[in-house]
């Protein structure tokens, strides 16, 4: 990979992660901060259920900050852009629209296929 693609990604993922922190961080903020006592338990479980959709999004957003870190540490070592079963080139097109994947698309599918098959 070329060294112009390897810094286009870099930037891509640091600024992701960087987005991706500041939002958590919003979130915890918003949810020390006030105490709210609703006299109707309606509200109070509109509020709950709001809140526990929050942390679901923020569970999913967790597992992809840990796998933007995997991937700037790909990049440091030089094996960003390199299928992790095959071990061929991953395609730009492919990397552009996941940024953190490790198998070329080849690899993925057949993967797919597999867990499909096995009902997983």
């Amino acid at each position: 990979m070329k060294k112009n693609d390897i810094e286009y990604f870099r930037k891509l993922l640091t600024e992701r992660l960087e987005n991706l922190v500041t939002e958590a961080n919003k979130t915890v903020s918003g949810m020390t901060g006030e105490i709210v006592n609703f006299p109707d338990p309606t509200d109070r479980a509109s509020l709950e259920s709001d809140r526990n959709f929050m942390l679901r999004i923020r569970d999913r957003e967790r597992k992809l900050i840990m796998k933007i870190r995997e991937a700037l540490g790909r990049i440091e070592n030089g094996t960003y852009g390199i299928c992790e079963s095959c071990g061929s080139a991953i395609s730009a097109k492919r990397l552009k629209a996941r940024p953190v994947t490790t198998q070329c698309i080849d690899c993925k599918t057949e993967e797919e296929a597999k867990e499909n098959a096995l009902g997983i």
